[in-house]
C-alpha cells in the first residue's frame, strides 16, 4: 500500500518539529507549510532548511492567502496542524477554520489531524473560566470539520512529559528539584505522561490505519499511568534520596488566579483539572475512541521512568 503524503502545518513547533522527524522516518511524503510571515526568525528557517535537506518539501501558503492554502492541500493526502494553542506560548486554534475552508474546497484529503494533542475537550463542557477557552476552541473546529463532511483524527495525547515529568506536575516548573515538592491536594489523582517523541510516532502510524478513521485516538501508555506521589517516587528512587513534601489544598491553589496574567490563569486551571480532579484518567474510553498502545504494540513508548533519567 503506497503511504499518503503529508501536509504539516506548525512544522517548526514543539510538537510539530517531532511530526515531521516521525513522518520522514515513517516513509511519507512530507510537505511543511512554509509562511511568508517567517520574516527574519532564523532558529525556523534553519530547521525548515534542515528538514529540506532530510527530504521534506517546503510550501509557501499563508493562512491569509485561501488560494495559497488550497493550493499546498491539493498536494497532499492527509493534513496535521499543530498550531501552538498553549496560551504561554500561543494560542492560534481558531486560525484553523481558515484551514478547514481549504481543505473542504479542495475536496482531496483523505484525513485531517487538527491540533488538539491534550486533553480530550470533548470531555471538558464544566471546565472552569478561563481555562475553558481552549477547549471550547478546539470544540468549534471539530465542529467546522465534522459539518464539513471531512475525515479526521483527534489525537489526545493527555500530559506532555516535558512539562509534567520535568516539573514533578508542578505549575511553573519544568525541571525537577532534587530537595522538595508540592504536592497537588492529595496527590493521588492518575494523569498520563506522555513522552513529546512518542505522541509522534503514534500520530504518524494512525494517518493511514482505518481504525482510527472519524475516532478519537487516545495516548494511554499503561506504564505512564500515574499520580504525581507515584511521579515523585520515580523520582526519589533514582536520586536516592528522598524529597521534602508540603501540600497544596485547591483553594490555596486557586487563591492566586485573579493576580495572574491571562495566559498564566488559562494554565492553572487546565492544571487543576489534571491534578486536581483527575480529568484525563477517569473515564473509559467509548466507541468513538482507540487507545494507542494497544493498537501498535510494536511501539517501544518511553516510560516515565525512563524519561526521568535525563534529568539525573
Amino acid at each position: 500500500m503506497e503511504k499518503s503524503k503529508v501536509l504539516i502545518v506548525g512544522g517548526t513547533g514543539y510538537l510539530g518539529k517531532r511530526l515531521v522527524k516521525s513522518s520522514l522516518a515513517n516513509g511519507h511524503d512530507t510537505y511543511i507549510l512554509q509562511r511568508p510571515q517567517i520574516g527574519v526568525d532564523i532558529e525556523k528557517v534553519e530547521m525548515l532548511i534542515s528538514f529540506k535537506m532530510q527530504g521534506a518539501h517546503l510550501v509557501t501558503a499563508s493562512f491569509n492567502d485561501h488560494r495559497s492554502l488550497v493550493d499546498a492541500v491539493k498536494l497532499v493526502d492527509v493534513v496535521i496542524c499543530a498550531i501552538s494553542g498553549v496560551h504561554i506560548r500561543s494560542h492560534h486554534i481558531l486560525l484553523q477554520l481558515k484551514l478547514v475552508d481549504a481543505i473542504k474546497e479542495a475536496g482531496n484529503i483523505k484525513r485531517f489531524f487538527p491540533s488538539e494533542f491534550g486533553t480530550d475537550p470533548a470531555r471538558m463542557e464544566n471546565a472552569m473560566e478561563p481555562g475553558r477557552v481552549t477547549f471550547d476552541d478546539k470544540m468549534v473546529v471539530r465542529k467546522a470539520i465534522e459539518e464539513a463532511g471531512i475525515p479526521f483524527t483527534y489525537v489526545s495525547a493527555n500530559c506532555f512529559a516535558g512539562y509534567f515529568l520535568g516539573g514533578l506536575c508542578q505549575i511553573g516548573h519544568i525541571l525537577p528539584s532534587t530537595d522538595s515538592v508540592v504536592l497537588l491536594g492529595d496527590g493521588n489523582q492518575k494523569a498520563i505522561y506522555v513522552n513529546e517523541d512518542d505522541i509522534a510516532t503514534y500520530t504518524i502510524k494512525a494517518i493511514d490505519d482505518p481504525r482510527t478513521l472519524n475516532k478519537t485516538l487516545y495516548l494511554r501508555p499503561p506504564k505512564n499511568i500515574l499520580s504525581q506521589r507515584e511521579v515523585v517516587q520515580i523520582w526519589e528512587k533514582l536520586i536516592g534520596k528522598e524529597l521534602k513534601k508540603s501540600t497544596l489544598s485547591k483553594e490555596e491553589f486557586l487563591a492566586p488566579m485573579k493576580e495572574l496574567e491571562y495566559a498564566e490563569q488559562v494554565g492553572l486551571c487546565h492544571y487543576y483539572h489534571v491534578c486536581y480532579e483527575g480529568c484525563l484518567a477517569n473515564f473509559e474510553i467509548g466507541e468513538d475512541g482507540e487507545e494507542a498502545s494497544t493498537l501498535y504494540p510494536e511501539v517501544k513508548y518511553t516510560t516515565a521512568e525512563q524519561y526521568m533519567k535525563r534529568y539525573l
